[in-house]
């Protein structure tokens, strides 16, 4: 059966202070709503992944600290269906205890992993390029399937995968390569050459498999897998989750996996995703998804006079944001923060979080 994890355990220190440890950018209503108003980056999620699979097939692993908030967002997530890290080991642990379990509810399944950081339109081309990478499994049942998103520009912040031969599955490559954040000169290289995609760190396998290639690449996090899994659900399972999980080597899943088994002929396959695609991780990339006054993306109380180019966020409703001849700043207002900083510098924020934290301790984290 198919399934669906949207990996929600994100920080999102690049867009503080709007993002705080105890309430993250997934869980901020930020995202303009298709009836009005505004809803969350993870119902944004859920609702895409609802087109795909059905909605008792949709798990959400997060971080244990959040489980309430999103058991408050999504009422309609099952009971069982809330994956819960007691802390961060970064994404391959992420993702093993989520596929494992998954398999342990259901050992066939075949599961579609995505974020909670993305904006993605149109939902129906989003959700027919999904189903491409499920049906490839069924031609390779062993495939690790990662959805590349067709470059719109030679972007230097994302990476990238090399598109190899082309398979019986129309839209689905091998994956010859993966890329890290290339400078200019090398982005621009590969966007001219048409080969290369961006790795939008969403993939499609059967739950089985990625266990197998932890296994098999990962060795000490499969082992801490198949502990916490042979316990029963509920407190003994939990009990040595919080034991276990800890102590699993931090590691990514495209270093963990997706890069030693791309070296295997075949086993990795990309999946062509033709959509607007917005990795919602900075403030210049979700001023993208705020309403504009015309000269302005604003949210939130605000009047701005002979001013452009300017993200401004006011988080208290009565709190008024005014700006007079002002241009590219973000301006974010929250009810103990105020950040100001040219648009060119918001990608300093995490440094700016930094030198706070060393100042005044986790007051304002």
């Amino acid at each position: 059966m198919r399934h669906a994890v949207i990996m929600a355990g994100g920080s999102g220190t690049r867009l503080w202070p709007l993002s705080r440890a105890r309430r993250p950018k997934q869980l901020i209503e930020v995202v303009a709503a298709p009836g009005g108003g505004a809803h969350s980056l993870l119902v944004e999620a859920f609702l895409r992944m609802a087109v795909v699979v059905p909605a008792e097939n949709i798990w959400v692993c997060t971080a244990e600290q959040y489980g309430e908030q999103v058991r408050a967002a999504l009422p309609g997530l099952g009971v069982d269906r809330l994956v819960l890290e007691p802390v961060a080991r970064d994404t391959a642990n992420a993702v093993g205890l989520a596929a494992a379990l998954v398999a342990d509810a259901d050992p066939d399944a075949e599961l579609a992993v995505v974020s909670a950081d993305h904006v993605i339109r149109p939902v129906e081309r989003f959700a027919a390029a999904v189903r491409t990478a499920f049906d490839a499994l069924a031609v390779h049942p062993d495939a690790l399937v990662t959805l590349g998103v067709r470059p719109t520009a030679p972007a230097t912040g994302f990476g990238y995968v090399q598109r190899g031969p082309a398979t019986e599955v129309s839209g689905v490559a091998v994956a010859a390569s993966f890329r890290e954040k290339p400078d200019l000169a090398t982005a621009e290289q590969y966007l001219a050459s048409g080969e290369y995609l961006w790795n939008s760190g969403m993939f499609v396998w059967r739950a089985r498999t990625v266990l197998d290639a932890l296994a098999a690449h990962l060795p000490e996090t499969a082992q801490g897998l198949t502990r916490i899994t042979a316990a029963a659900p509920g407190p003994a399972r939990d009990a040595v989750l919080a034991e276990v999980f800890p102590t699993l080597p931090r590691i990514s899943v495209d270093y963990a996996v997706l890069e030693p088994a791309a070296q295997q002929p075949g086993r990795v396959l990309v999946a062509d995703l033709d959509v607007d695609w917005l990795d919602v991780g900075s403030w210049s990339a979700l001023a993208a998804t705020l309403p504009t006054d015309g000269d302005n993306a604003v949210a939130g109380l605000a009047v701005a006079v002979d001013s452009s180019g300017n993200i401004v966020f006011s988080a208290d409703p009565e709190h008024l944001v005014a700006l007079i001849g002002v241009r590219d700043s973000v301006v974010v207002h929250t009810a103990d923060v105020t950040m100001v900083c040219p648009v060119a510098e918001a990608e300093r924020v995490k440094e700016l979080l930094a030198d706070v934290l060393a100042r005044t301790g986790s007051r304002y984290a």
